[in-house]
């Protein structure tokens, strides 16, 4: 077998969405007790996806506001973005009211596919940190993007004049 391949993969969202809960859980296997907010975090996990031993880097990134100039700094050479949502606010009923006051709905799982389509991402998946389902297929997938990326349908190239 080949040396393991090092994939830097980093989370990104709003504060709060659940983003150091995925990792921690992810890389730990249980769901953290408390909540303590991280400012830049790394971890690693050893995997094997599709026969392929990879070392994936996991960063984790600030969603808070007063950190917003500073989380840049860690997107230089990364390899895949998992963009991270907090879904049980579909079910929330404040959340509900809010939006409904304001003309709004909570987001189904169709229109995150919509705007997953429309910014085009490699994949839309839906996962819960806390009962860990569909946890490890989001990583799964964040490496497959990386090792087997899907061919582009157009050759675009970029030209300065």
């Amino acid at each position: 077998m080949s040396s393991e391949r090092q994939i830097k993969c980093v989370l990104i969202g709003d504060g709060t969405v659940g983003k150091s809960c995925m990792v921690t859980t992810f890389t730990t296997g249980s769901f953290p007790q408390e909540w303590v907010p991280s400012v830049f975090e790394n971890y690693s996990a050893q995997m094997t996806v599709d026969n392929q031993a990879v070392n994936l880097s996991l960063w984790d990134s600030s969603g808070l506001e007063n950190y917003d100039r500073l989380r840049t700094n860690v997107y230089p050479n990364t390899d895949v973005f998992v963009f991270c949502t907090k879904l049980d606010l579909r079910d929330d009923p404040e959340t509900i009211r809010n939006l409904q006051a304001e003309g709004k709905s909570p987001v189904t799982k169709s229109h995150g596919q919509e705007c997953a389509n429309q910014i085009k991402a490699v994949k839309y998946l839906e996962c819960s940190a806390l009962t860990q389902h569909g946890l490890s297929d989001v990583f799964n997938e964040a490496v497959r993007a990386v090792i087997s990326p899907k061919p582009t349908k157009s050759k675009k190239r970029c030209m300065i004049m």
